[in-house]
């Protein structure tokens, strides 16, 4: 598996995960889960984040610091990434965020875009793409298509579940993009749905 894939090791998301995928986890929980899982994947995605020092005032004096030196935008692949963005803003208030809209074909699993609603030029220097589950990996592929085209330079994936399958596609296509998730699951399905995963993520997420 390629070096850019990064599966969370942290008690928390383990413990989060297992309740999320639970068939008896309603809806509204559902949500809640996927905000707190959000909100742990961020923390470790952006670990390697530019700083640049400054300086404080304090109580007692003056303190050396740091502060973020990048700007990053949220690319949430609708829909079910739209759950992902509240525990990321929660870390991460000042982020942007972008969408693009997508849905997977059902007859040849390739990703259809019917919405797109980037700036013309971009203003961050970091996106990360949100979807809940890396299956087969199109509709992150193609996102990030449209992010290079767009002129993204930094860009990574972010999501909690992913199949063998998706992370082969999207390192194959993008060897610079890294992989941020929660597990690594055993296969997909003849359908494209993760094995043993949780489900469909947005109708589970949503209600429907």
């Amino acid at each position: 598996m390629t070096d850019l894939l990064h599966v969370s090791s942290h008690p928390l998301v383990k413990h989060k995960l297992t309740m999320l995928r639970d068939i008896n986890t309603d809806h509204r929980r559902f949500r809640e889960l996927v905000r707190e899982l959000a909100l742990l994947l961020c923390y470790e995605a952006t670990q390697d984040l530019h700083l640049r020092p400054t300086t404080v005032n304090t109580p007692m004096g003056q303190a050396q610091g740091s502060e973020a030196d990048e700007v990053i935008g949220l690319v949430p692949v609708l829909r079910a990434g739209l759950g992902l963005v509240d525990g990321i803003q929660e870390l991460l208030p000042s982020v942007q965020v972008w969408h693009i809209g997508l849905y997977r074909d059902e007859q040849t699993l390739r990703p259809v875009q019917y919405y797109n609603k980037l700036p013309d030029e971009p203003t961050v220097q970091v996106c990360l793409v949100l979807d809940p589950m890396l299956a087969t990996g199109g509709s992150s592929v193609a996102t990030v298509d449209i992010l290079k085209r767009w002129g993204a330079r930094r860009i990574k994936f972010l999501g909690i579940l992913a199949a063998p399958e998706g992370v082969a596609a999207l390192s194959a296509a993008h060897p610079d993009v890294p992989i941020h998730v929660g597990e690594l699951d055993e296969r997909l399905n003849d359908i494209g749905f993760i094995v043993p995963g949780l489900g469909d993520a947005g109708d589970r997420m949503f209600g429907t």
